[in-house]
């Protein structure tokens, strides 16, 4: 049980992955000039909502599912430690991200992007784990709500983990807590209702379907290919088009 996968939910992080990389192209090729693609709006802009919040969504089940399944063997001190430890890792993550961002384009350089986001989520969820799924749902709905609310409202920039910011900010990737928590907080209400103490509660074919395989795979992998793909992308484009970055070669 302690290291049991469920294809299905591999392979819907895997279908993120993918859309994730459809976005990331496509804004890869507008930001650098390449082509004139839509990605502030209209299907692209939904499409990279869609890729964040199925993303975010996941990280809400599967942390009921893995912390339904430490609780059987850890307890105190030792369960919370191993989510502080994940947490902080992902987040680290981020902070290479924000390195690397701030050294090439120090203008719209990443300061909460979507690993911090889950470092700070992981994080959290813990606080949550006691809860009904009826009450993560009121609270995915309260958080949604002062989201609306944090976003509208500008603020000091050290408040900007929280969804309140400057009204000159801009960042290439920006996944506040507020409303995105609220993401979490609805997948581990779903993983209450159908994975109740780490085990899948509706009936569904054991063996993952062919058709399945290559998407449980990219979902197996999320974080290495996000971490590879972006440079990947880069390096296509300066071989498409080289006029688009003249500093490479």
């Amino acid at each position: 049980m302690q290291g049991e996968r469920y294809w299905e939910i591999d392979a819907a992080r895997g279908i993120a992955v993918v859309t994730m990389i459809v976005f990331h192209s496509a804004f890869d090729l507008n930001f650098f000039g390449v082509l004139p693609l839509p990605v502030s709006g209209g299907f692209l802009r939904m499409l990279a909502y869609m890729t964040a919040s199925t993303f975010i969504f996941i990280v809400g089940v599967s942390f009921t599912i893995s912390y339904a399944r430490a609780s059987q063997r850890l307890a105190g001190r030792d369960l919370a430690l191993k989510y502080a430890r994940r947490g902080f890792t992902i987040f680290g993550y981020g902070l290479v991200i924000t390195a690397v961002t701030w050294l090439f384009l120090p203008s719209v350089y990443i300061v909460f992007g979507i690993l911090h986001f889950i470092g700070a989520a992981i994080l959290l969820a813990p606080l949550f784990a006691r809860f009904s799924p009826a009450s993560l749902i009121l609270g995915s709905v309260a958080c949604t709500i002062a989201g609306f609310i944090t976003n509208a409202v500008p603020g000091p920039w050290p408040l900007l983990w929280l969804g309140i910011h400057p009204a000159s900010f801009a960042s290439l990737d920006y996944v506040p807590l507020l409303p995105w928590f609220g993401i979490v907080l609805a997948g581990m209400a779903f993983g209450g209702l159908f994975y109740p103490d780490g085990r899948r509660k509706f009936a569904l074919r054991t063996a993952e379907p062919a058709p399945a395989r290559a998407l449980s795979f990219l979902g197996r992998h999320s974080l290495f290919i996000y971490f590879l793909h972006q440079p990947l992308i880069l390096l296509l484009i300066a071989i498409i088009a080289p006029e688009a970055m003249p500093g490479l070669w």
